[in-house]
């Protein structure tokens, strides 16, 4: 492609509202433009790599025996319904009514359409199993959309869908989407980890993520270099610090006058946060639960919900006084006996604590979990920090921001029992079909390698990914024996299957080797007055800034050596 004839609008400053490196350059170097707030036009070059990130995932679908559907994205809002998800989702689903007045929604995923037709189709053990995928826009109506293509309102994604008989059959096919997805990430050249993660929305049995690290994520995640132990926080396990044995200690109250944070009384009694007692009164089901968590930890809202489900909120200040007869900032867990108490992990069988006395002004030192805390049961309801041991090998974990790249659930037969999806196994009983989904942000892949391998310059594009393999740059196309030279290695390279950008632009030298580095193509081809008196071409590694220089008539050889050698 001469760039001349290349629609590839680049921009000298970075546009202000673009805040993340990989947005910055995606706008920069003319991939994107954006629409609305979410909504993105790829241009040519920002949607050839789109398609190459495409045509790796469809060949490691099709490795596992995946076939490719094309789904609609406008669903009647009835199969949403069926599934209890049209309420789920709330806001973030897009609804609209046609001309008859029907209810309708924008998909942001497709397992209702998914079991719509298997509940039609899917007769016997023998239709199964089965890998259903497709590439597809996908929409949600996000608050906020914000990080270029990172969190946007239409986006495309790879899902896919495995039909099997029973849970050991959905083993099998869970198993292999894995592994394809490591090597589709890999063959993107993209360094992910893989953490345990929380099923959200999508419910089922079990799930995993896959992840970049980079500061511009928005998911947080729980890492252990030395075994690799990783999950995100939201479900995230540690190893309990030890603490100081106080356990022959009474009970004594404190004055504590107008401290009420954990932070205000461990100052004012000179302790450390570990040896408190966070008491922390819910709502649940409209009844009151206690919670006790360690001073130095927080309430995990994803494990709250695993252990509690979704209906629970923190009590009013009203409530705190109804139901403890105190002030919030002085409750705690001696002496009730009226409402259910759960303790953290954080607390289990440990002693010398300090907590709210019930009593406005006072708190209690000297708390022994088994001796004074009528105790409901023992739950996992801490968020994972800094410094918390690996529950594995018991190294400090490290919390760092990561892009979801992609997600692979069990559903189990969540969604094949409330929309009638069966088959009868080979006894002849109806069972449901037992499910799994698999999905990849296409967007995101893209955006996750820049944000991995760009540098000041601009982007830094491996072999798989690149748009152009090599970039020509001829210094003064307007001199003759330049632009023949130019244009004899332009076309040669394309003849040999080599995808080739020839900038034919009438720009100065700084303005084009500019370009070149923002564009971010792994060879630049150098040709220059100086270079051709000395018979000879000079060749630019991107991501190394190597040089190399070699004879004109060696060129193409070289060059095309080189591109079968580059990762």
């Amino acid at each position: 492609m001469r760039l001349s004839e290349y629609f590839i609008p680049t921009l000298k400053e970075t546009p202000s509202d673009a805040v993340i490196r990989s947005h910055q350059l995606m706008l920069r170097a003319g991939m994107i433009r954006m629409l609305a707030a979410g909504v993105y036009s790829y241009l040519p070059m920002g949607w050839k790599i789109m398609r190459k990130v495409m045509q790796i995932i469809r060949e490691e679908m099709d490795a596992i025996g995946g076939q490719e559907f094309y789904l609609p994205a406008l669903n009647p809002i009835d199969i949403w319904e069926e599934t209890g998800r049209a309420t789920d989702f709330g806001d973030e689903l897009f609804r609209l009514k046609d001309r008859k007045g029907r209810g309708m929604c924008l998909a942001p995923t497709h397992e209702e359409v998914i079991c719509a037709i298997a509940r039609n189709e899917i007769r016997s053990y023998k239709d199964l199993p089965q890998i259903w995928y497709q590439i597809q826009n996908k929409f949600r109506d996000e608050p906020r959309p914000r990080s270029g293509v990172l969190r946007t309102r239409q986006f495309i994604m790879k899902d896919s869908y495995t039909l099997d008989v029973s849970e050991e059959a959905l083993d099998i096919s869970y198993n292999k989407h894995a592994e394809a997805y490591k090597k589709i990430f890999s063959r993107c050249g993209l360094k992910f980890f893989i953490v345990g993660a929380s099923s959200g929305l999508m419910g089922g049995s079990a799930s995993q993520e896959f992840m970049v690290e980079s500061d511009a994520g928005e998911d947080t995640c729980a890492l252990c270099d030395r075994c690799g132990y990783a999950a995100n926080v939201e479900i995230a396990q540690f190893r309990v610090e030890p603490k100081d044995d106080l356990s022959n200690t009474e009970l004594e109250e404190v004055y504590t006058p107008e401290k009420r944070t954990v932070e205000e009384v461990s100052e004012f009694l000179g302790l450390e946060k570990k040896h408190f007692i966070k008491s922390l009164l819910f709502v649940i089901d409209s009844e009151p639960v206690m919670i006790l968590i360690r001073g130095d930890h927080d309430v995990n809202e994803s494990k709250m919900i695993a252990n509690f489900g979704p209906k629970f909120r923190p009590a009013t200040d009203e409530e705190v006084q109804k139901y403890l007869n105190a002030p919030v900032g002085f409750i705690g867990p001696v002496g009730v006996k009226n409402i259910p108490i759960y303790v953290d992990k954080t607390l289990e069988n440990q002693s010398g604590f300090v907590s709210g006395a019930n009593k406005d002004q006072y708190h209690i030192k000297g708390i022994d979990i088994c001796r004074d805390v009528s105790v409901r049961a023992v739950v996992d309801v801490a968020l994972v920090q800094e410094g918390d041991f690996c529950p594995e090998c018991g190294e400090p974990l490290r919390i760092v921001r990561a892009i979801e790249l992609g997600h692979i659930f069990k559903l189990g037969t969540k969604y094949s029992e409330s929309m009638g999806a069966t088959f009868l196994d080979a006894d002849g009983k109806e069972k449901p079909i037992v499910m799994g989904s698999y999905g990849i942000g296409v967007e995101r892949i893209v955006a996750a390698f820049i944000e991995q391998n760009a540098d000041d310059k601009g982007l830094c594009w491996n072999k798989a990914l690149a748009p152009f393999l090599v970039h020509i740059v001829p210094i003064n196309y307007k001199n003759s024996e330049i632009k023949k030279l130019a244009d004899r290695l332009y076309e040669e390279l394309q003849q040999n299957g080599v995808d080739v950008l020839l900038d034919d632009r009438e720009f100065s030298p700084g303005f084009k080797f500019r370009d070149a580095d923002l564009l971010g193509m792994p060879l630049q081809v150098i040709i220059s007055e100086k270079n051709i008196q000395k018979n000879q071409v000079e060749i630019k590694f991107r991501r190394s800034d190597e040089r190399r220089y070699v004879p004109i008539d060696k060129a193409i050889q070289e060059i095309q050596s080189i591109v079968v050698e580059l990762e």
